[in-house]
């Protein structure tokens, strides 16, 4: 099982893939090429005990120093790939990949672990100091520098990282403005019972959110930014503005090779492209998904990328078998804890467990009889109730999980008695 792998892309997905080949008794070379100067970290934090300090930048490695060399994995960081070509003549996978700086790295198997970029708000802002975007450590580096400063915070964007770090200024007294220009927050992830709950939470800490509300420009003094204006004339005083609009996955080196995109790295059950000699793992690609609008969902999430890179290994490997993985997420918003298990795309029925009120609920989602997914504020057992259903196939009837007097774990039966 010798040979060479270039996985590009030193993110969670990409080391994943590289600890699951060596796993898997891979003994050929692996390299693990990343545009970062970091070795791979974990992201989730950026919006969360990094901005408030509670973690710092060794905190977030995810392996010590030594393990890339005990594993023999060659980590190259600070190496940006910007082209990369399969052998016309070679074995299928092989080929070359070429970095900034001219360097060429050969191999034999290749895998894509590139990521998104934060997708750009199109409003120029005539590079005023003060208006941000976060992605990565640099980006959450200089944010929770500015924030220490900050008095007037404009989120433009309502979706998990403007929430949560939202929540984190807000905590900091800072004055906090949400800027959403759909009519409500997190529309495309969860149900309106939840946006709206988020809204009111928000709001009750002290945070302004606005709803249908769009940016029209940005006002700035001595070259920092001084304000938002908004299409409908308002006016929003800002010394710090964070963009948090989205994310786009990174698809130029896939399109290099000629591997379908649409909407992300378009990848089969077992991470495979187009080319089937190539995988893709991570917030990168688009997987199928039976339930949602074009039989494809694009999942942004540790668990999928993992699990993802997991599956790419093996079929790197030649191993194909179950690639089942529940699906699962979270969100910090102060003292609110939001967990996801399982996808709701596709749901046509939300049963709320609980009363938003007491900041303590759950949403659970279905198709006809089939449990789909559930979102859990504050309430850890609901959510593994849910997780630990999906992932033995069965399910928790509609018509008795309202009953919050009820356990969730003790209404959980067999699909076919349903």
């Amino acid at each position: 099982m010798g040979g060479r792998t270039l996985i590009v892309g030193a993110s969670q997905a990409g080391l994943q893939l590289a600890v699951s080949l060596r796993d898997l008794g891979y003994d050929g070379a692996v390299t693990l090429a990343g545009e970062e100067e970091h070795p791979p970290y974990q992201r989730p934090p950026l919006s969360k005990t990094f901005l408030t300090g509670e973690q710092d930048t060794e905190g977030l490695a995810l392996r010590a120093p030594g393990f890339y060399r005990e594993a023999g994995i060659d980590l190259l960081t600070g190496e940006r790939i910007t082209r990369v070509a399969l052998s016309p003549s070679g074995p299928p996978g092989s080929g070359v990949a070429t970095t900034a700086a001219g360097r060429t790295l050969a191999f034999d198997q290749l895998a894509l672990t590139v990521g998104a970029s934060p997708a750009r708000l199109p409003v120029p802002h005539d590079g005023l100091d003060g208006v941000v975007y976060l992605r990565d450590l640099g980006d959450a580096g200089r944010l929770r520098a500015r924030l220490e400063e900050a008095r007037e915070v404009v989120i433009v964007g309502g979706g998990f990282i403007g929430l949560e770090t939202a929540a984190v200024a807000r905590a900091m007294g800072k004055s906090v403005t949400v800027v959403e220009a759909a009519g409500r927050l997190l529309s495309r992830a969860v149900a309106p019972v939840i946006s709206e709950f988020y809204r009111a939470a928000h709001n009750r800490r002290g945070s302004t959110v606005l709803l249908s509300a769009e940016v029209a420009g940005f006002t700035g003094c001595d070259g920092r930014v001084a304000g938002v204006g908004l299409k409908d004339g308002r006016s929003l005083p800002a010394d710090l503005v964070l963009i948090g609009i989205g994310a786009v996955p990174r698809t130029e080196l896939a399109e290099q090779l000629g591997l379908d995109c649409a909407g992300g790295i378009v990848v089969d059950g077992y991470a495979r492209t187009s080319e089937r000699s190539v995988v893709a793992a991570g917030d990168c690609t688009v997987q199928p998904h039976p339930l949602a609008a074009n039989g494809r969902i694009r999942v942004e999430s540790v668990q999928n990328a993992i699990a993802q890179a997991r599956v790419a290994a093996a079929g790197l490997l030649g191993r194909y078998g179950d690639t089942t993985a529940v699906p699962w997420f979270w969100s910090d918003q102060g003292d609110l804890k939001l967990q996801i298990a399982g996808l709701n795309a596709g749901y046509e029925e939300c049963v709320v467990r609980g009363d938003p009120e007491t900041e303590r609920f759950s949403v659970l989602y279905y198709r006809g009889d089939r449990l789909l997914a559930i979102d859990a504020v504050n309430r850890p057992a609901d959510y593994m109730a849910v997780r630990k259903a999906l992932a033995a196939g069965a399910t928790i009837r509609a018509g008795a999980a309202g009953d919050e007097t009820v356990p969730l774990k003790s209404l959980i039966v067999d699909t076919d008695v349903v």
